[in-house]
């Protein structure tokens, strides 16, 4: 049985952060879409892949990054996830055409396909000693999501009025950045285990 993790409770502070963050992505660019359009010369059908990128890849590799969390460890692939979706927030903010643009959000999707089911592993490791913690620990980071939700379309309200549309995605490089830093003292490192990973499945339900 592993030991249980004194500093449990400071690392539900960072899984529930990124599952904010993660969430928070999908309404941060509400505001900001005009903006973009007028920038990057978007077509009216064509604004809605801003949205669209992300949510597609989020949703079509949570189950590959559910797999290779159990096959490579969890923490690895939170870290990996981290990385990947600080660069696709760089390419997005940096993008001068549209194509870009989609491409940044795609990359976001990415990283959070593989940072959300990391981050349910490592909740488990953390609290699944006590069922009376883990609880606690579950509506925690249950309610990150809808909170992340709720304060993306303010935040990026506020962002864009006072910043500019770009922001939105520059503003994760230094919270992921932060949560990198977070990791090694915090997040226990899991071994992983053999076994498959069914990428072309994976590419089929997105696609």
């Amino acid at each position: 049985m592993n030991a249980v993790n004194p500093r449990r409770w400071q690392a539900l502070i960072v899984l529930a952060a990124a599952q904010f963050m993660v969430i928070m992505d999908t309404s941060i660019i509400g505001v900001a879409l005009p903006d973009m359009q007028r920038d990057l010369g978007f077509s009216p059908g064509g604004l809605q892949w801003v949205f669209n990128a992300y949510v597609i890849v989020f949703g079509g590799l949570l189950l590959l990054g559910g797999r290779l969390s159990d096959l490579l460890g969890a923490r690895k692939v939170f870290t990996t996830g981290w990385v990947i979706l600080i660069a696709g927030s760089v390419v997005a903010a940096a993008a001068n055409t549209a194509w870009v643009e989609i491409l940044g959000r795609g990359v976001q999707g990415v990283g959070g396909a593989l940072i959300a089911p990391a981050s349910m592993t490592l909740l488990m490791m953390l609290f699944g000693h006590n069922p009376r913690e883990l609880g606690k620990a579950m509506a925690l980071y249950g309610a990150a999501a809808p909170a992340g939700g709720t304060a993306g379309v303010f935040l990026g309200g506020v962002i864009t009025e006072y910043l500019s549309w770009p922001w939105v995605f520059i503003v994760y490089v230094p919270i992921g950045l932060a949560t990198l830093a977070a990791v090694p003292a915090l997040l226990p490192s899991v071994q992983g285990r053999r076994g498959s990973v069914d990428v072309l499945g994976a590419a089929s339900v997105t696609a």
